[in-house]
Formats: structure tokens, C-alpha cells, sequence
């Protein structure tokens, strides 16, 4: 499948790059590779074959929620670098 340049011109607004016109060219056929790849995937038979939902063979360990003990409001201020009466002081972020 052939890649234009205007696609690639799409595609790179709509991710936010920018790049020159040896790069849009070079671009171009690294996509038309990748899509002919893909459209050879679709020509293997995968009748039975399960779909996968993980690459991981490990079974999540489900445990009980339990309640214990919580660390004193007091104690967890201690060692805070700024803190009021009852917070955590942080810096500004957002104005």
C-alpha cells in the first residue's frame, strides 16, 4: 500500500511532528513497508487460533482487602519538608 504525502502530512499534524520534505519522502516509504507487512498478516490462516489479551503467561494473585492499622496523622507529617496543620505543602504547579 502506497503512502502519499499528503497522508503523511495528515498523520504528522494529527501526532504533532514536524519534519522536512527528505524526511516526509523517507517517511512515506517506511509506512508503505509497515502496511504491506501488515496486510501480509492478513493472508495467514488463524481459524482455532485463540486470541491473546496479555503476552504474559502469570495469573494475577487476588488477595482479600483487609483493614489494619493507618499511620497517625502526626507521624506522617514528621517528615514532610512543609507542612500545615493538617497537609502536605507542595510547590505551585499550575497558576
Amino acid at each position: 500500500m502506497k503512502i502519499d504525502k499528503e497522508s503523511i502530512k495528515k498523520i504528522a499534524h494529527l501526532a504533532r511532528l514536524e519534519f522536512d520534505e527528505n524526511s516526509a519522502e523517507k517517511m512515506s516509504k517506511d509506512m508503505s513497508q509497515i502496511l504491506d507487512w501488515v496486510e501480509q498478516l492478513g493472508e495467514v490462516d488463524t481459524t482455532g487460533v485463540e486470541p491473546l489479551t496479555t503476552m504474559s503467561s502469570e495469573v494475577n494473585v487476588m488477595r482479600e482487602d483487609t483493614v489494619g492499622t493507618h499511620m497517625p496523622h502526626e507521624s506522617a507529617l514528621k517528615n514532610a519538608p512543609k507542612s500545615d496543620s493538617d497537609y502536605f505543602r507542595v510547590p505551585k504547579v499550575l497558576e
